[in-house]
């Protein structure tokens, strides 16, 4: 756990912050003691949309807003623990319905503007506000009302809550606090939705991250520099970050990613596939590879369980039966190799799943969860027992039909951009082909297929994927209610359209409002239950983070939790003199 420290001593060649402040409470980081300087680069598959905290849903953008802003409350990416942050303490009431935080000392935005409890309050204004429509809203709806904020003194505020809050202190996490000064009136004008675009001139933007914004070059690059008056030190007394700049340069895919750190261009590499994993491994010149495990993200197959509605056609009536029959959708998971989706999607670098915790987040997988091998007799079993039958079709092959005769067809949607999730539907195609299923795999555009799922409801199955952005449930939730409008095979419901998705309902509701980890596990240990029992999603596979820096570069632990070698950005730093990417 990081301990509060006095303020930083001047050290030959550390910079120190503009008019230093005494009574600054600042936060001491362990671990190895860095030089200052340098400058790493980072490569983006694409721009990030905004540098707004309250809009930013993409992963471009939550990942340099990750560098420039801070939370009260942080979740340590290694230990995936909470520990201290903006606020040095907090304390919880014995009813857990009331949280006590006590700001640092002495902060300053990036600006050099004073923090203090206004900004707080003024922050969990706007993430309140409907109207804003902030991503962070339904995080802060705890028993159907919104937390309320009271501010006791300067340094101090009072948060209340309606029901206790299971996740506890680690509500806080990812909940930039913004900066008044700048963002009241906006706000008030109703136009804070429409700031912080990539184009915000650096002096009309400010955070309290490590780095603030410097310099955008559209289509090219995005820069930040070190903030001088960043509220954390080493054990030596040296204010972080050590790096001068962070630079985030723009590629247009997966492989000019790997180019480019081949290269030496950039600095540190993440988000890789395992063919190109495997590519760099061999070479090793001048960087390391590295394999952290199993991340946090699943993929899955799911069928279209929307109400078909009276305008459906016939063609998509029939469909849904089979869909919605439990005995269909286990019988498609037990014929799904999932050993040989990891063995030739990922390489062997990743866990086959069957459910939707993955080995990584060792705190909620259900064990007792079964793993069964993949078995064509025990799918045949289960289609028999749901009224399908066999018939030979001209060409000699087994064809599967429904109880009218009717030939079982469908289509699965992928993302055209997504090569691996690709690979995954053609393997499953080809499963499904020896159960007599005629399965034809659609790639689309992502947006496109996004919009089919989620708004016309026009497809019949689809493989998608998931990442988890804690190891604690409560993130997913949009995905397990069935209100939640990533419900992905029936989003946005105004009732449980099955019993097992009401007592899920009810599950989540309550683990969400239970005190401790030991009791929360059960519930939620009963949610995987019922989705590996009714396979609305059938879960497939979860790859490791594959991760790539230079040699030169220090302070590297990779995290299962995104940012995967960003986490830690305050600490990294180069042990040669110059230090960065060519250019």
């Amino acid at each position: 756990m990081a301990c509060v420290s006095a303020v930083a001593l001047p050290a030959r060649g550390f910079p120190q912050p503009q008019h230093a402040n005494p009574k600054e409470e600042l936060l001491t980081l362990p671990g190895e003691i860095g030089r200052p300087g340098g400058r790493l680069v980072v490569a983006l598959r694409s721009e990030p949309k905004t540098l707004n905290p309250l809009t930013a849903a993409d992963t471009p953008s939550r990942e340099v807003i990750a560098a420039m802003q801070a939370d009260l409350i942080h979740i340590n990416r290694a230990t995936q623990l909470t520990e201290p942050a903006l606020a040095k303490s907090w304390k919880i009431s014995p009813d857990g319905l009331r949280y006590t935080l006590t700001l640092r000392q002495g902060l300053r935005f990036s600006d050099g503007h004073p923090l203090d409890a206004d900004d707080v309050l003024f922050t969990f204004r706007v993430y309140l506000d409907e109207n804003v429509h902030a991503t962070q809203r339904d995080l802060l709806i705890v028993g159907g009302k919104p937390i309320t904020v009271r501010k006791v003194d300067a340094q101090t505020l009072l948060f209340q809550f309606a029901k206790p809050y299971g996740v506890e202190e680690r509500l806080f996490d990812g909940l930039a606090i913004l900066p008044r000064h700048l963002l009241e009136k906006p706000y008030e004008e109703g136009k804070l939705g429409q700031l912080w675009s990539l184009s915000t001139p650096p002096n009309e933007w400010a955070g309290l991250g490590p780095f603030r914004l410097k310099e955008y070059v559209p289509g090219q690059k995005l820069v930040l520099e070190r903030n001088p008056y960043y509220w954390k030190t080493d054990t030596q007394g040296h204010r972080l970050p050590y790096l001068d700049e962070l630079d985030f340069i723009f590629v247009p895919s997966a492989d000019a990613q790997v180019l480019r750190f081949q290269s030496g261009e950039t600095d540190i590499i993440t988000g890789l596939g395992a063919e190109n994993f495997s590519v760099l491994s061999r070479q090793q010149r001048g960087f390391t590879m590295a394999d952290a495990g199993p991340g946090l993200e699943y993929n899955f197959l799911f069928f279209n369980l929307n109400d078909p509605g009276e305008k459906s056609s016939p063609e998509m009536t029939r469909k849904q039966k089979w869909f919605r029959d439990v005995k269909f959708r286990q019988a498609v998971s037990a014929a799904i190799d999932r050993e040989a989706i990891v063995r030739l999607v990922y390489q062997g670098r990743g866990a086959a799943l069957w459910g939707p915790v993955t080995p990584g987040d060792r705190r909620w997988v259900d064990a007792a969860i079964p793993h069964p091998p993949r078995s064509l007799e025990r799918a045949r079993a289960l289609l028999k027992q749901a009224g399908f039958s066999w018939s030979t079709a001209p060409n000699g092959a087994s064809k599967l039909v429904d109880s009218d005769g009717n030939p079982v067809e469908f289509s699965i949607l992928t993302s055209s951009s997504n090569a691996d999730r690709t690979k995954m539907a053609t393997l499953i195609q080809n499963d499904l082909q020896q159960l007599g299923m005629h399965v034809q795999v659609v790639p689309l555009e992502f947006r496109s297929l996004v919009d089919r799922v989620t708004n016309t409801k026009q497809y019949d199955a689809c493989v998608l994927g998931l990442a988890s952005f804690d190891a604690d449930p409560n993130p997913d939730l949009n995905v397990w209610l069935s209100s939640g409008g990533t419900h992905l095979w029936n989003p946005s419901q105004s009732h449980p359209a099955t019993p097992w998705e009401a007592e899920i309902d009810r599950l989540m509701e309550q683990q969400l409002s239970t005190p401790g980890y030991g009791q929360r596990k059960k519930l939620y240990d009963r949610v995987q239950e019922i989705l590996a029992e009714n396979q609305p999603m059938i879960f497939l596979a979860s790859p490791d983070i594959l991760v790539g820096a230079k040699n030169t570069l220090a302070n590297i632990h990779p995290a299962v939790l995104e940012p995967y070698l960003l986490w830690n950005v305050e600490q990294l730093f180069f042990r040669n003199a110059a230090g960065g990417a060519s250019q």
